[in-house]
């Protein structure tokens, strides 16, 4: 299950899990993990708490077929931050879990105050056999991933990606992928356009703009450029990452 960091106001006093301050939240690609994030655990609002919502996929046994859909992923997130107490979240949300945290934000919209995406998935994605990431895990039936290629994918993407991808469980992280791939209806990047929260999406600068990015700021979305870093921006650019994520969460 993906991540989630995020500013969080207090739940009912009166209920025994409610928080005792402000949390946030981050959401973040299949397999990756709390440490991820820990370049933003003490940006503002002082005092904010950094809380991860998975759990250790490699314990677990493989997800039914029809549970690996972001829908599924969005309602599981949205349940532990019930069960926290936690509303108006402030969430930060990573690749694919960028994709999770604007179905929460549309299904669940008392739960997300704020949204802040790093490189998330907007669009539906050709599986690619050659390209790391959820297209080239989507690009294998499930048998071929499960007897070589999830290998190969280790081999393709590196060191740091690969050191939280292997937390997942396999079966888990394919049909998730294969999920992604094929988008929703309507589009991660329609139901973004739609929300009516503060959202801010930061992509690389070395990739120039997005796809659609002057559609994207026209209805209010601030696209920030980071510098010097590839696909974990929080990881290779922990500065600028950090900065960028306080920037956005600070004021109403």
């Amino acid at each position: 299950m993906p991540q989630l960091s995020s500013r969080a106001r207090r739940g009912s006093r009166d209920s025994p899990q409610s928080l005792s301050g402000d949390l946030r939240p981050g959401g973040h690609a299949p397999a990756r993990t709390l440490p991820a994030w820990s370049s933003v655990a003490d940006a503002p609002p002082p005092g904010s708490r950094l809380r991860s919502s998975r759990g250790d996929p490699a314990r677990l046994p493989p997800p039914p077929r029809n549970r690996t859909h972001r829908t599924d992923h969005a309602d599981a997130v949205a349940a532990a931050l019930e069960a926290a107490g936690a509303h108006d979240a402030d969430v930060i949300a990573h690749s694919m879990g960028g994709a999770v945290a604007i179905v929460l934000a549309a299904r669940h919209p008392h739960l997300v105050a704020r949204l802040v995406l790093v490189d998330a998935n907007l669009d539906p994605a050709a599986p690619d056999p050659a390209r790391p990431g959820s297209s080239g895990i989507a690009a294998r039936t499930e048998r071929e991933f499960l007897t070589g290629g999830l290998e190969e994918m280790r081999d393709r993407v590196g060191p740091h990606w690969w050191a939280t991808m292997r937390l997942a469980g396999p079966e888990a992280l394919h049909r998730t992928a294969v999920h992604l791939a094929r988008g929703t209806t309507p589009t991660m990047r329609e139901l973004l356009l739609d929300l009516e929260i503060p959202r801010t999406y930061l992509r690389l600068l070395d990739d120039g703009p997005l796809p659609g990015e002057d559609t994207l700021t026209e209805h209010g979305v601030r696209v920030v450029a980071t510098p010097e870093c590839g696909h974990t921006i929080m990881l290779d650019s922990p500065e600028a990452f950090a900065e960028a994520t306080a920037s956005a969460l600070t004021g109403p």
